[in-house]
């Protein structure tokens, strides 16, 4: 049989959802089914004096409407999931329904039940609400400041947590030949996936079983924190993720809605269906990034680098989000040294409570924010001194012979070969040829600018004994059940919840490969917490590494049993048979053998198993990983700004990954560049906005710039491979590299495209007005 591991393989996932078959949370109809609408405070921080639901009661087809106080008691406040210790922190979990103050425009205060959504819709005009406008704070610098509104009465100076890793002694930086210092901003993003966030509940008062349908990441938490917050035994309640039209990060959360759509269902006897539509999505879905870092670099006038500190105020919206305390810390802080042998190193969070939109993960979850600030210190720190940033980091990058190689902020990075990767990335944008013509096209007045990133990322989220350590709320092992039917097909159960990854394909593969079968008789089984006995979901790039890497190890357990069946019925040893293909055989009697759909069916029917052998035929395994994975790259980024407008037009994009081993090369080229494309995202157009009072500006996408594909050029992905020492496929993740690597190698290419106007830096996004106006004043009031 040929090979499948490391080939392209089309997805098997395809057919249905290009033919309009998949079958999404909204498609899922109940008989009886009622509908739920959220009446959501305009204001960013007020005092809810009354509500009146009357009106709303009155208006035919309304079933019935929810307030915090007819909650009380009945649903808990959803909690934060990471309670990060060491850093005085203050968790402040979100009512069900808000009571007594609102505090961030969005924030649900009243859910109205109708017999349709038109009329669930209507009805919320109808519910009045009576608010005290309160003073808001929307930045987390000013919300630090002495005087500032609070957000929580009792959270002096707002601020919610105060990380602190590593130390570096004052006399690096004094004593250093070289220091350079920047302030950077990694402005606030808004995650949009095709579909929005949703819950379809359903009751079932006979047995007391609660089921809910919703778009999640991570059905097997959602079901653990629901079970909480509702007060119903985990056995009784379940979740299922069915097809999920994207996440990046924001269908990790737990959230308010669904859970308040459970009660509704749960207390009604109906089944209860709520949709968000886009104008809430960006009001309400979790926000990300938001950080302002303050980055010092100390070196000598060679290019060594000798030290590093960090400084990140890192704004959290209203309330801890599910992972919303570690992303700027643990996420954040543990990366800051990047790819390079920085031997001392320190960080520091203040994470901050402001009225707006909880911040949570999006794709890359702080590496992305750590990536950025060191790879731009790092083109800096070459300005500074004269020397191209790629000799800089030449200079630099962890050599191949020192891995696994631990950093200074504690962690060990798996394997890598940064060198050779750079150089790859070198010779296929033929880097001295486009500085010569940077050189050209400058004396004729035009800007050329090119941009390097050399970057590392942490995923696979694991072990859990560290998890635990980082007060990360649950385990991060991941479970997995093959299980091989009588005609020899296999259904594998998986713990991960695939959300457009590919993992049905991927997952095929590599049991297709292992036991020599077909692609096509494998089925993938997964976000349903009652098909499978457990699991931590998808993010973070953990679903090959650590998901697939539990498949692999059940497979192979399924083909240890196998074996010893088919060398009973071949009365041989299982030292003398071999396994290729699909085939049992005896060693050197290729004739005597066994199919593995032969041994299926035996296994299965039991007629003839050796004594202690039980019926049936599959394997199961619960991995945890002994330590993360770091996949790492070289992306290089051509642009030209316009000097008339400041438009920055992508000439070239070059991306040079290092996932590991690489499972299927066509998903992984996809999943670069669906992440050079968010990155860039960032990096030039998109950016979410407040007023001063906390009304979010960029709440549709008429002022909120999705990028569309004709914006780019062709990006040329390439990969190399190192594999990870870690799991037993040697894969590390790839769903991440783009928003790790996209943004600093943008904003480097166009920091040296505007050299000549003596601008060093400017906050993302790089919209045409914002680069204008630097080239107009030299860079002095950007």
């Amino acid at each position: 049989m040929a090979k499948l591991i490391g080939t392209p393989q089309k997805r098997k996932e395809d057919p249905k959802l290009i033919t309009g078959n998949g079958n999404f949370t909204d498609d899922i109809k109940l008989p009886g089914m009622l509908y739920g609408a959220f009446v959501r405070s305009p204001h960013a921080h007020a005092r809810i004096i009354r509500i009146d639901v009357s009106k709303a009661l009155a208006l035919p087809g309304v079933v019935a409407v929810y307030t915090g106080d007819d909650l009380v008691g009945k649903v808990k406040s959803v909690p934060t999931m990471w309670l990060l210790p060491g850093a005085d922190l203050k968790p402040k979990d979100r009512s069900a329904l808000a009571q007594g103050k609102t505090r961030y425009a969005g924030e649900c205060v009243a859910l109205v039940v109708a017999e349709n959504r038109y009329i669930a819709r209507d009805a919320l005009d109808l519910v009045e609400v009576d608010y005290e406008d309160l003073p808001a704070v929307v930045h987390q610098e000013a919300a630090l400041l002495e005087g500032a509104p609070l957000v929580h009465d009792d959270v002096a100076n707002n601020l919610a947590l105060l990380w602190k890793a590593g130390e570096v002694p004052e006399e690096e930086f004094q004593n250093a030949e070289v220091v350079v210092k920047q302030r950077l901003y990694n402005q606030r993003v808004i995650p949009n996936p095709i579909e929005t966030r949703g819950a379809v509940a359903q009751y079932n008062p006979g047995s007391g079983e609660l089921t809910i349908w919703c778009t999640s990441q991570n059905p097997h938490i959602h079901r653990m924190v629901y079970a909480g917050v509702l007060d119903i035994p985990e056995s009784r309640l379940q979740i299922v993720a069915p097809d999920v039209g994207g996440g990046f990060g924001s269908k990790i959360a737990t959230y308010n809605e669904e859970a308040v759509i459970g009660h509704a269902a749960r207390d009604l006897k109906r089944p209860v269906k709520w949709i968000e539509d886009r104008k809430e999505h960006f009001m309400a879905t979790t926000h990300a990034r938001d950080e302002v870092i303050e980055v010092e670099l100390a070196g000598k006038r060679d290019g060594t680098f000798t030290a590093i500190r960090v400084k990140n105020t890192a704004n959290l919206g209203a309330y801890l989000s599910t992972f919303g305390a570690g992303c700027p810390t643990i996420d954040f802080g543990l990366m800051v040294t990047g790819a390079y042998t920085i031997p001392k190193a320190s960080v520091v969070t203040y994470g901050v409570y402001t009225n707006t939109t909880p911040t949570d993960a999006y794709r890359g979850a702080g590496k992305p924010e750590a990536a950025f600030q060191i790879e731009r210190i790092v083109d800096l720190f070459a300005q500074e001194i004269g020397m191209d940033p790629v000799e800089i980091r030449q200079k630099n990058l962890i050599p191949a012979e020192a891995f696994p190689y631990g950093t200074a902020m504690g962690v060990s990075y798996d394997s890598g070969n940064y060198h050779y990767t750079l150089d790859r990335a070198l010779d296929i944008a033929d880097y001295a040829s486009l500085r010569a013509e940077q050189k050209r096209l400058r004396e004729h007045g035009k800007l050329l600018g090119i941009g390097v990133s050399t970057y590392v990322e942490l995923c696979g989220f694991g072990p859990s004994k560290v998890a635990g350590a980082i007060g990360f709320q649950g385990g991060v092992w991941e479970n997995s059940t093959v299980r091989v039917h009588p005609t020899g097909k296999v259904a594998v159960f998986t713990g991960t919840s695939p959300h457009g990854q590919g993992t049905a394909t991927t997952f095929a593969q590599v049991v297709a490969e292992k036991l020599g079968i077909p692609i096509d008789d494998i089925e993938l089984i997964s976000g349903d917490t009652r098909s499978v006995s457990m699991g931590w979901g998808t993010y973070g790039s953990r679903n090959t590494a650590v998901g697939g890497a539990a498949v692999a190890i059940a497979t192979d357990r399924v083909i240890e049993k196998a074996k010893t069946i088919a060398a009973h019925e071949l009365e041989v040893s299982v030292e003398d048979l071999e396994f290729s293909n699909g085939i049992f055989s005896v060693k050197g009697v290729p004739t005597q053998s066994r199919s593995f759909q032969e041994i299926a069916k035996s296994a299965n029917f039991a007629w003839n198993l050796p004594d202690g052998v039980e019926p049936s035929l599959e394997g199961q395994s619960f991995f945890d990983p002994p330590n993360f994975v770091y996949p790492f790259g070289a992306h290089i980024c051509v642009v030209e700004v316009d000097v008339q407008t400041g438009e920055v037009e992508l000439k070239r994009y070059i991306a040079v990954d290092d996932v590991g081993r690489v499972i299927n090369p066509l998903l992984a080229e996809g999943q670069v560049h669906g992440g050079v494309a968010q990155g860039i995202g960032q990096a030039l157009w998109e950016g979410a906005v407040y007023s001063d009072n906390g009304q979010l500006l960029s709440g549709t996408f008429m002022d909120y710039t999705m990028p569309k594909a004709r914006f780019f050029p062709t990006i040329e992905s390439h990969f190399t491979e190192t594999p990870s020492p870690v799991n037993p496929l040697g894969a590390k993740g790839v769903g991440e590299t783009g928003t790790t690597g996209a943004p600093p190698a943008v904003v480097n290419a166009v920091m040296d495209a505007l050299r000549p106007f003596g601008i060093k830096d400017l906050d993302m996004p790089l919209t045409p007005e914002k680069v204008w106006r630097a080239m107009q004043t030299r860079g002095e009031n950007a």
